[in-house]
């Protein structure tokens, strides 16, 4: 029988077995054909890489605080933290409150201050204290331990967004996380190995303390900051920030760097200096709940490590620092972390709509229209009947 099967040219039943097994089911084609279409549309979709972008551009402000802040000291010893943080707040205050002072109805200033005052007192306290004892600790502890034990604010970060936001990491985003602090690590050895200067620091316990501290207090800001935005509306958030920002740091000013500033030796360009750090404070603050409004404050705070990274490749042309090939090893590694944790969404533990009271909180509504379309236009290449794969969304 066999041997007739084979001169008629159909092959035996083992052969015809082994060619089922070798050839995948048409349902199973269409599965993996489903599963490469959604992970190709994830990584190449707008949305991912614009997160990207938009984080680099964070960073960029945060390097022009950075570079300006520290010509002030090197070349003109002008040591005055408070007072640049001081005229940020007064900034924002004379934009954004003034914004909120126009407001009619539910989300007008007088209502926010009757409703909220208090919690924006505590928010503007750890925000204008969390940028002073940062610059504080420079003067205790080196260079290196400001940038190591900085990134404690991460997993800070990382839990009150888990306990109070209800953010749910999955293993991908703590495998990003990983992978930028190695990157931070690479970058702290290329300090090393190019021979940074570290600073005439004393007291490093003190100053070790103070970084976490620091640390810790920007996680709460941030937190505090992405659930304002997402529920209210990032103009509140400025608005409130720099009305209390304002009133804390001028009076913080007022009592600790009187001093400093009656020793300041005024000259256009440490105006030009000032007007500089301002700008691009200012343009921080705004920037920022932008980003964090499309992604998270976890994702931000990934993506601003590169910030000391664009400050040394400045500082070899302003300040003659020493290259090192490992700080563009740094620079890889850590964008790599960041467009991991970016490439996989967090999902929420009871998602709920967010109020949107008298037209607020609509800030830049378009980018996560964007992000939906995307979905969806993938979604639509499935034929009916088709469900998507688990976890591929």
């Amino acid at each position: 029988m066999e041997e007739a099967a084979a001169a008629a040219g159909a092959p035996p039943p083992a052969a015809a077995g082994d060619a089922a097994e070798a050839e995948p089911s048409p349902g199973a084609a269409a599965a993996q054909r489903r599963s490469l279409a959604l992970l190709a549309a994830k990584l190449c979709r707008w949305y991912v890489w614009k997160t990207v972008i938009l984080g680099q551009v964070v960073s960029l402000f945060i390097c022009g605080t950075a570079v300006t802040s520290q010509y002030l000291t090197e070349v003109f010893h002008v040591k005055t933290p408070m007072l640049q943080s001081f005229i940020n707040y007064l900034l924002l205050l004379l934009v954004y409150t003034s914004m909120l002072a126009f407001r009619t109805g539910s989300d007008s200033l007088g209502q926010i201050l009757k409703q909220r005052w208090w919690k924006y007192i505590f928010l503007a306290l750890a925000d204008v204290e969390a940028n002073y004892v940062m610059v504080r600790a420079y003067q205790y502890t080196t260079l290196t331990s400001v940038q190591l034990l900085d990134c404690f604010g991460i997993p800070v970060l990382m839990a009150l967004s888990w306990f109070l936001l209800g953010a749910r990491y999955k293993l991908m985003h703590f495998i990003a996380v990983v992978i930028c602090l190695l990157g931070v690590a690479t970058m702290v050895g290329a300090n090393i190995l190019a021979g940074r200067p570290e600073g005439e620091g004393s007291h490093v316990v003190i100053g070790d303390v103070l970084v976490l501290l620091a640390a810790s207090l920007y996680a709460i800001s941030n937190v505090s900051e992405e659930y304002i935005v997402k529920n209210l509306s990032r103009v509140e958030f400025l608005g409130m920030v720099g009305l209390f920002g304002t009133v804390i740091s001028g009076l913080q000013l007022a009592i600790v760097e009187h001093k400093e500033v009656m020793r300041i030796q005024w000259s256009w360009k440490v105006a030009l200096l000032f007007s500089g750090f301002a700008l691009c404070m200012f343009g921080l603050y705004s920037f920022m709940p932008v980003v964090i409004k499309i992604t998270s404050a976890t994702s931000v705070n990934l993506g601003i490590l590169t910030s000391d990274l664009y400050s040394l490749f400045l500082g070899l042309f302003l300040f003659k620092y020493k290259f090192s090939g490992l700080y563009l090893v740094s620079f890889v590694v850590i964008m790599v972390g960041f467009t991991l944790y970016c490439f996989i969404p967090t999902r929420r533990a009871e998602p709920t709509a967010l109020p949107q009271p008298g037209g607020s909180g609509r800030d830049n509504a378009a980018l996560k229209l964007e992000e939906s379309d995307g979905d969806a236009a993938v979604a639509v290449q499935l034929t009916p009947g088709e469900a998507a794969l688990p976890g591929a969304h």
